[in-house]
């Protein structure tokens, strides 16, 4: 269906070393996000007396995330500029819906690793690494290491594009390539926008098509929220024979 999400699944505490963590699929396209809080923020925050603390992210694709091996960025000896964006995005999205003044000089960490890459990608990242966020946050509540969650809200994202001439959501790799206009659209649960990348490939688009883009990823990202609530309070109990069945079919399943 023109407006219907690929199957998404969220896991949390893959990364037991992790503040937070999450495994999410979109699809066959699958991230391990995880958040980790340090003491600490950076030089340039105390060089300008700035109160607070800071986030900021890590996107990479591993390897055998693609059908060709994808080298890694440090045997270039440099982040590709692809990277380099998708990490930046993560970033901005995350801090949109957080105050870092109740971070108190700390440094949250969110790092995104692309197992399987099937399209969307970068909307899973953010969308599973604000789950990791929430995560590590209520058990830093939990601790008494925080009084109060610095998240003010859920923030998500989801793609949208159109294909063979018809506005669709939730882009795979094939639709992805072939898309005639291609979008991704972070925006919070209440729905108000954080960010948007559109663009025709090799063509214009009209502003029908982009509301009927707008329109879908609404849909998407109320739906959305709807799942990371459910992850964030999943998180809370123990991880029981039924969760690990159900992690054991997520990876043997082929969406």
């Amino acid at each position: 269906m023109i407006d219907a999400l690929r199957p998404v699944s969220f896991f949390p505490g893959i990364a037991p070393h992790a503040s937070g963590s999450v495994l999410v699929s979109f699809g066959n396209t699958r991230v391990i996000c995880s958040c980790l809080v340090e003491t600490g923020v950076p030089n340039w925050m105390k060089a300008q007396r700035v109160a607070g603390g800071w986030l900021t992210a890590e996107y990479a694709m591993l390897p055998y995330s693609t059908l060709d091996r994808k080298a890694r960025d440090i045997s270039r000896g440099r982040l590709d500029g692809r990277s380099s964006e998708i990490q930046r995005l993560i970033g901005r999205s995350l801090r949109a819906v957080i105050d870092l003044k109740r971070l108190d000089g700390k440094t949250v960490w969110l790092d995104c690793d692309v197992l399987q890459a099937d399209g969307g990608t970068r909307t899973a990242s953010i969308t599973g690494a604000c789950v990791a966020a929430a995560i590590a946050f209520n058990g830093m509540i939990a601790r008494g290491e925080l009084k109060e969650s610095p998240m003010r809200k859920l923030v998500a994202a989801i793609s949208a594009g159109v294909y063979k001439d018809e506005a669709i959501l939730d882009l795979n790799y094939i639709e992805d390539r072939d898309a005639r206009v291609d979008a991704n659209i972070v925006m919070t649960e209440d729905l108000d926008f954080v960010e948007m990348q559109a663009s025709g490939e090799e063509g214009t688009f009209t502003e029908t098509e982009m509301n009927a883009m707008l329109g879908l990823a609404k849909k998407g990202i109320s739906e959305l929220a709807a799942l990371q609530h459910e992850a964030i309070k999943a998180a809370e109990g123990e991880v029981d024979a039924d969760q690990v069945k159900g992690l054991a079919d997520f990876f043997n399943t082929r969406a």
